[in-house]
């Protein structure tokens, strides 16, 4: 047990790492398979074996495993990178924005597919990280979707409603037409809950194609003019914000 702590919730030894921002739960599971963790100095090689997250002293190839400081950030994500640590098929992947800047283990905050870009935010804290996906506290997104048609009140009305598809109910929580041009239209989609691909499939219910779509805000976080590829930390105001009211801010 560390010196000072206190005892807390047990976990499986994958979770407790993972919890403490070291890796991702898959690669600790191999870590621990292959003998090179370690919880109050015995080698555990049972990603399951229950541990006491907070207070337990582990080590990773003989590196106390305390956990790095907490990171918040927030990506502008361009078109075409995928949103996965490593791509079987050779494809750039988002991870590539990060080249050079040394900040260890992290991971994105839910999704964008390849075709879709802008706001995207990354953590090594994975408590923080599912609050702000869960359906349930998670915040409001908020969509740039370029359309190849113009949209009538009606159909607009429709996608709030939502239309059944493939035994999905999908619907949005609010859209308005920002700019519309001779063939497209420019929209502003909040989601409540759902992913980008959710738009799409709204969209090609209602008889369009998406020609780009950018993530432009996540609850509080706007993308703003932070350029392409770049990215940068959450603000502590921006922290706060993005939490539902009973749940502590990160520190």
């Amino acid at each position: 047990m560390r010196p000072g702590a206190r005892p807390g919730a047990r976990h499986g030894l994958a979770r407790a790492l993972s919890k403490r921002g070291i890796c991702s739960r898959t690669e600790a599971e191999r870590r621990i398979r292959a003998g090179r963790v370690t919880v109050d100095g015995r080698v555990v090689r049972d990603p399951e074996h229950p541990v006491d997250a907070a207070a337990a002293r582990i080590t990773v190839d003989g590196v106390d495993a305390a956990g790095p400081a907490p990171l918040y950030l927030v990506l502008n994500k361009p078109r075409g990178l995928v949103t996965t640590a490593s791509d079987e098929r050779g494809r750039d992947t988002v991870y590539r924005c990060f080249d050079g800047a040394g900040l260890g283990w992290i991971a994105p905050v839910g999704r964008l597919d390849q075709a879709s870009e802008g706001l995207l935010l990354f953590t090594n804290d994975p408590a923080w990280a599912a609050t702000i996906t869960d359906p349930g506290t998670g915040p409001d997104k908020t969509y740039h979707v370029q359309i190849d048609g113009r949209p009538a009140p009606a159909q607009l009305e429709a996608m709030v409603r939502g239309f059944r598809c493939d035994g999905e109910h999908l619907s949005v929580g609010s859209v308005r037409i920002l700019r519309e041009g001779g063939r497209n239209a420019w929209l502003e989609v909040v989601l409540h809950e759902g992913r980008n691909r959710h738009i799409r499939r709204l969209m090609a219910a209602s008889g369009f194609g998406v020609l780009r779509l950018v993530r432009v805000g996540i609850g509080p976080v706007a993308l703003g003019d932070l350029p392409k590829g770049k990215w940068r930390p959450l603000d502590a105001a921006e922290l706060a914000a993005l939490l539902p009211p009973s749940t502590p801010a990160a520190a």
